[in-house]
């Protein structure tokens, strides 16, 4: 098993390049799926999510291939086998996104119950109630969603679907389905990242009628048909989020190319707060960041407010400014792992529920430390290029789950990050 030994105490500086957004690639890799033409994907990370949900697509009889630059041409012409089976999905929770479009296409679906990290409750009941509303039956059995059309029906029929919880997932899966349902489709309480109207465009892209992608009302009027199309995939915010927190707490002075400063605001204006200068261009965001930062409080929500995925990166931040800041995740309920973590490299954390009370210290110490899920692991390594002397991060395979390449991007700005087996 893989690990990152990491040796503290150093600036970064110079240029890093930000890949495409895995929770961008991985619906767009099933919105393949929609259509008998050739797809081509560019800009998709080489990521371990990728390569499952590539390996997934596949077995159901999709060919493809993803090469070194980043481009990914999928064919899903000779599709035959509908089915996500549990073996090839039990690491990713974005197996559900393959449940709207093998419907939409085939009448049918047998996709396993997702995984992924252990962060808390990801249920699929919404995907399941909106589905059920465009004419679907859908059955829970022996782990897996297996659905198919009901009286006679040949495509999904449009209707309102209005979720009672904002659904990142089960919006992207509403909009799949829709595109080739019979009539308009209303997604109300549609969820606003901006992956939606990233897959959005694509599907526009391949023939679809699509108005609102962006805002809660989405429109979807279904067509009969898709085509093929060429799209690439939107920059990764998180990760260049992830690499903000990272200059912030070590001072540099570091350009992400390619990040999108309109798509990480909550997250810029905390960390310009906290004493950080960020310039925000066409198609780069750089970051300064000299002497201790600020401790800031934040509360993490649905987009455009400050995202979950970027909790435990900030956090580790706060973990060495100056004050004190409260941490309130009110997305997932077992966000927090990180923090025993953190605390075995010299933070001052106390949680109280869904609040983390973080009282900055001058200095973390290395140690070794295990990551729990993806972004504990971001935030791990954050803390270890700030800590004295060595940090040892363990089971990074959650890591290579979100991240392309992390160290060599770390390393090019003057870490001293190396992978180890």
């Amino acid at each position: 098993m893989d690990k990152l030994i990491i040796r503290g105490g150093h600036s970064l500086n110079g240029e890093i390049e930000i890949s495409g957004a895995k929770n961008a690639a991985l619906p767009e890799l099933c919105a393949a799926l929609l259509t008998d033409q050739e797809v081509v994907l560019r800009n998709v990370p080489k990521l371990q999510d990728v390569s499952t949900m590539l390996k997934l697509i596949r077995n159901m009889g999709v060919t493809c291939a993803h090469e070194e630059d980043g481009t990914v041409r999928l064919n899903a012409g000779a599709l035959n086998k509908p089915e996500a089976p549990y073996e090839m999905v039990k690491t990713m929770r974005a197996s559900v996104l393959a449940l709207g479009p093998l419907l939409a296409r085939f009448g049918q679906a047998r996709v396993s119950l997702p995984g992924g990290c252990a962060i808390g409750s990801r249920p699929v009941d919404q995907h399941i109630k909106g589905l059920q509303a465009m004419g679907a039956q859908i059955n829970v059995e022996h782990g897996y969603m297996v659905a198919s059309l009901v009286n006679g029906r040949t495509r999904l029929k449009g209707a309102r679907i209005a979720t009672d919880m904002v659904t990142v997932t089960g919006t992207e899966n509403f909009l799949m389905a829709a595109a080739l349902a019979e009539g308009e489709t209303i997604l109300e309480n549609a969820a606003q990242e901006p992956e939606i109207p990233d897959l959005a465009e694509m599907l526009i892209r391949m023939g679809a009628k699509i108005e609102g992608h962006g805002t809660s009302r989405i429109h979807i009027q279904g067509v009969e048909k898709l085509h093929g199309c060429e799209h690439a995939v939107v920059a990764d915010r998180i990760e260049a989020g992830t690499f903000l927190c990272a200059v912030a707490a070590t001072g540099g002075d570091v350009v992400l190319k390619h990040a999108r400063g309109d798509h990480l605001d909550a997250v810029i204006e905390k960390l310009r707060d906290a004493g950080a200068t960020i310039e925000v261009g066409a198609g780069f965001v750089r970051v300064k960041a000299l002497g201790r930062m600020k401790a800031q409080s934040f509360r993490t929500t649905e987009y455009p407010g400050f995202p979950t995925d970027m909790q435990a990166q900030f956090m580790a931040l706060n973990c060495i400014a100056e004050g004190t800041s409260k941490v309130t995740e009110t997305i997932f309920e077992n966000r927090f792992m990180h923090v025993n973590e953190l605390v075995r490299l010299g933070a001052n954390i106390q949680i109280d529920g869904k609040v983390s009370v973080v009282q900055g210290v001058k200095q973390l110490s290395g140690a070794t430390v295990m990551a729990t899920d993806l972004r504990a692991s971001a935030s791990l390594v954050i803390a270890g290029l700030v800590a004295e002397g060595e940090t040892v991060v363990d089971r990074i395979y959650h890591l290579d789950r979100g991240y392309d390449r992390m160290e060599a991007k770390l390393r090019k700005v003057g870490a001293q990050i190396e992978r180890a087996k």
